[in-house]
C-alpha cells in the first residue's frame, strides 16, 4: 500500500529525514517510534503529500506522489484519514457537524444519509448520543474518538494516527488502543501509528519501526523490538537515558 524510497528532507542545516525507506502492506498495522523531534510527524506529512521531499519518493498504492498536480494529490489524499494529536476539532461545531463537515460541503449525499453515516460511525467509536454536544463538553478521550470518527466516516483505505494517546490517562489510553485495533479489523484499513507510548506501541502494532538519526534504524514485530539487545532500541523502549548518571551531594 505504501512505499517510501530513500526519502530525504532538511530544514536549513537540520537533516530530519536522511534516507528513509520502508514498505507497508495493505491492511497492516504499523507503529513508528523514535525520539521527540526525530522526524516522525514529518514522515507522516510526506505520506499524504503535505510536505515535499528534497529527494526520494513516496508511492501510495503504486502511485508516486512526485510531480502530481494539486488536483491529483487531493484524489490520493482521499485514501487517507488522519487523527491529529490534538484531535483538531472545530470548537464552534457540534460533534455531528465536525464529523460530517466535508460530506456536507461536497453535497453528494442527502442530509438523511449523512445523519445515518454519522450515527453508524459514532456507534463504532462508542459515542452514540453525543451528536449535539460541542467539543468543550467532551473529555480528552471523547474528543480523540470524535476526531477518529471524522477520519473514518469517508471509509479511507489508510488511517494515520499522530500520537493518539498523548495527554490521556492509562485507562483512556487503553480504550483508544482497543478502538484503533477495532477500526483496523472492522474496516480492513492500513494503520500507521506514530507514538511515544510504548504500551500502546506493543498493543496496536503488528510491526514496529524505529526512526533514528533520520533513518529506519530497525523494524520488527513488537516482541522482537521489545526484546532487542540493540542498545539504541533497548534504551528507548525501556525509557533509559544514554547519559551517564550523575550524583549530586
Amino acid at each position: 500500500m505504501i512505499q517510501v524510497r530513500d526519502l530525504k528532507k532538511s530544514y536549513g542545516p537540520n537533516r530530519v529525514l536522511d534516507g528513509v525507506s520502508l514498505q507497508i502492506a495493505t491492511g497492516e498495522s504499523v507503529v513508528i517510534i523514535g525520539a521527540s523531534g526525530g522526524g516522525k510527524s514529518v514522515l507522516l506529512r510526506h505520506l499524504i503529500g503535505l510536505t515535499l521531499p528534497d529527494s526520494g519518493e513516496v508511492l501510495v498504492d503504486g502511485q508516486s506522489l512526485t510531480g502530481l498536480t494539486e488536483r491529483r494529490l487531493i484524489q490520493v489524499r482521499r485514501k487517507f484519514g488522519m487523527l491529529f494529536q490534538s484531535a483538531a476539532l472545530f470548537d464552534s461545531l457540534t460533534v455531528e457537524e465536525n464529523i460530517s463537515f466535508l460530506l456536507v460541503r461536497e453535497g453528494k449525499i442527502s442530509p438523511g444519509e449523512i445523519r445515518d453515516k454519522v450515527g453508524e460511525i459514532l456507534e463504532m467509536v462508542e459515542l452514540s448520543g453525543t451528536e449535539k454536544k460541542k467539543p468543550a463538553e467532551l473529555s480528552g478521550g471523547m474528543r480523540k474518538r470524535v476526531g477518529l470518527a471524522r477520519a473514518i466516516v469517508y471509509r479511507p483505505e489508510i488511517v494515520l494516527y499522530d500520537e493518539p494517546t498523548t495527554g490521556l490517562d492509562p485507562v483512556v489510553s487503553d480504550s483508544i488502543d482497543k478502538l484503533i485495533i477495532r477500526v483496523c479489523q472492522r474496516l480492513k484499513v492500513t494503520s500507521i501509528v506514530v507514538t511515544h507510548d510504548m504500551r500502546s506501541a506493543r498493543r496496536v502494532g503488528q510491526r514496529v519501526m524505529m526512526l533514528h538519526n533520520g533513518k529506519i534504524h530497525v523494524s520488527g514485530t513488537p516482541d522482537e523490538i521489545f526484546s532487542s539487545t540493540d542498545p539504541v532500541v533497548s534504551r528507548f523502549v525501556n525509557g533509559i537515558s544514554d547519559l551517564k548518571e550523575e550524583q549530586f551531594f
